[in-house]
């Protein structure tokens, strides 16, 4: 295929997915089709079938590009943070928050994926994700291995409700959930609670 093509079908896929995103977050799974993806991307809903395969793959592919926005944002937060690893954790954490609370990333990820994916797909694409990074930002702070995975998945799913909560009651709740979400970082990190 010449790079001219290459170059042109890359970008419908990206405008497509670009689309989708809007859409799913918009209205939700179940009320977006396809020919309603392909009249917002500019494109046939052959394009659409063509990069994606299908509905379902078009919203994986939509919920992958949501969980690598998410995970690119928390890595850059706590890179530039400095050296220390808790503060790391803490501003990884908080950038976590703060980029899943998008509308798009927040309905598609939290509340649509789970139903529409399955379970077992979500957790997949989550672990690969913003909880590898949660986990080895918890592993450099000095969390016991034993209790590690526990750590990492109680944690991060305090920070999955925080983020619905949030979407829910607006900017009063996302002060609210910051806060607190340092009191949870410090209570999982203190020797005294059973911390590291």
């Amino acid at each position: 295929m010449p790079r001219a093509s290459a170059a042109a079908a890359a970008q419908t896929a990206q405008d497509i997915l670009a689309a989708a995103i809007d859409l799913f977050s918009e209205h939700g799974f179940s009320a977006v089709s396809v020919d309603d993806v392909a009249r917002q991307a500019h494109v046939t809903r052959g394009a659409v079938y063509h990069h994606y395969n299908n509905k379902l793959g078009l919203f994986s592919a939509a919920a992958e590009k949501l969980q690598n926005r998410v995970a690119d944002a928390v890595v850059a937060a706590a890179e530039n943070s400095g050296e220390d690893p808790l503060r790391q954790l803490r501003t990884g954490c908080h950038a976590f928050l703060d980029a899943i609370t998008t509308e798009s990333a927040a309905r598609i990820l939290l509340a649509e994926a789970p139903t529409v994916l399955g379970w077992c797909q979500w957790r997949r694409m989550d672990s690969e994700n913003s909880v590898v990074h949660l986990r080895d930002a918890l592993e450099a702070t000095g969390v016991a291995p034993h209790l590690l995975e526990a750590t990492t998945a109680q944690l991060s799913g305090a920070m999955n409700e925080a983020a619905l909560w949030i979407v829910e009651g607006g900017s009063a709740d996302r002060d609210a959930a910051h806060e607190v979400l340092d009191r949870l970082i410090n209570a999982a990190l203190d020797p005294s609670t059973g911390g590291p």
